[in-house]
Parts: C-alpha cells; sequence; structure tokens
C-alpha cells in the first residue's frame, strides 16, 4: 500500500472484534513491519524488488516470529505504552505469536490484491491475487475499517474504565 498504516484499518477492526484475543501492541506493528522492505528499496535505491521476501507468506513467517519474539521481550514497555491508550491486556508468548502471525499475514494478502511483482506464495513464482480485488475496493476496504475499529476502540476503553 502506498500509505502502509492503512493497513490497521483491518486489522484494528479484527482485534478489536477479537479483544482481548489478539494483542493490539503486536498488531499495529506487525501489520507495518513488513513495509521496512520497500522503504529500504526506495530509501536506499537498492536493486531489489520493492515487495520482495518478506511480502510472502515464508517471509512473513519469519518477520512474525522475529516481531512477536522481540516485542515479549519489552512487554512491560509494550503494555507501558498501550495503556496511554486506555487499554490493558493480559498476554502470553503464544498470543503474542499468534497476533504477529495474523498480521504479517494480512499485510501479505491485501498487498498480493495490488503488486504484480510479489511472488506471495514463495517459492513459487507469481501473484495468483493481484487484481482478484480491485484497487480502490482494497483501499476503501481499509480505510473504511478504520470507523468501526475506532468505535471498538472507545467502546474496550470505556468498558475497561467502569470495570
Amino acid at each position: 500500500m502506498p500509505f502502509t498504516p492503512l493497513h490497521w484499518g483491518p486489522v484494528l477492526l479484527i482485534g478489536f472484534l477479537l479483544f482481548p484475543r489478539l494483542d493490539l501492541a503486536v498488531l499495529v506493528v506487525s501489520s507495518v513491519v513488513i513495509d521496512v522492505e520497500p522503504f529500504a528499496v526506495l530509501f536506499f535505491g537498492l536493486r531489489y524488488p520493492l515487495h520482495g521476501f518478506l511480502h510472502t507468506y515464508l517471509g512473513a513467517t519469519v518477520v512474525g516470529v522475529v516481531v512477536a519474539a522481540g516485542l515479549w521481550v519489552f512487554r512491560r514497555r509494550v503494555a507501558g505504552v498501550v495503556s496511554l491508550f486506555g487499554i490493558t491486556q493480559e498476554s502470553s508468548l503464544a498470543r503474542f505469536l499468534v497476533t504477529s502471525l495474523f498480521a504479517v499475514y494480512s499485510h501479505v494478502l491485501l498487498d498480493s490484491f495490488l503488486y504484480s511483482e510479489m511472488d506471495p506464495l514463495y517459492p513459487l513464482v507469481g501473484n495468483p491475487f493481484v487484481y482478484v480485488v480491485a484497487l480502490d475496493n482494497v483501499y476503501a476496504l481499509c480505510l473504511v475499517a478504520f470507523v468501526p475499529a475506532l468505535a471498538l476502540y472507545g467502546f474496550r476503553a470505556y468498558q475497561q474504565r467502569t470495570r
């Protein structure tokens, strides 16, 4: 996606719907961390596909595991930041891992509809998902998902304040 936070709309909506089963901080980080790849390609002028290995389910699995483990190490700091938004969660390493994998896979799936150079099923070559959903529909889904996600955030934060 040209604006990587668009990925937050759908994952936050699902995250708040499944709250507290998915860890919100892990969702936020994991759903956009894969875009370090196109950023590095553009910023450093690398001769590498804009959406390369990290934009495959195999690469995303590696990223998801690494991010989950890294955030688990800093879980107290992460929980402190999340609490600033009026949300607290009990968590586990398993929840971090499931959440991170869900987020990175959703990133790959959403981008698979948009970019023909992706090989999401690597080592298989090609992108069977490209243009299956119109670009405008993917962007609209991501933007529109923010509205109920924000409403659910307000609801979840209110629930926690009143307990």
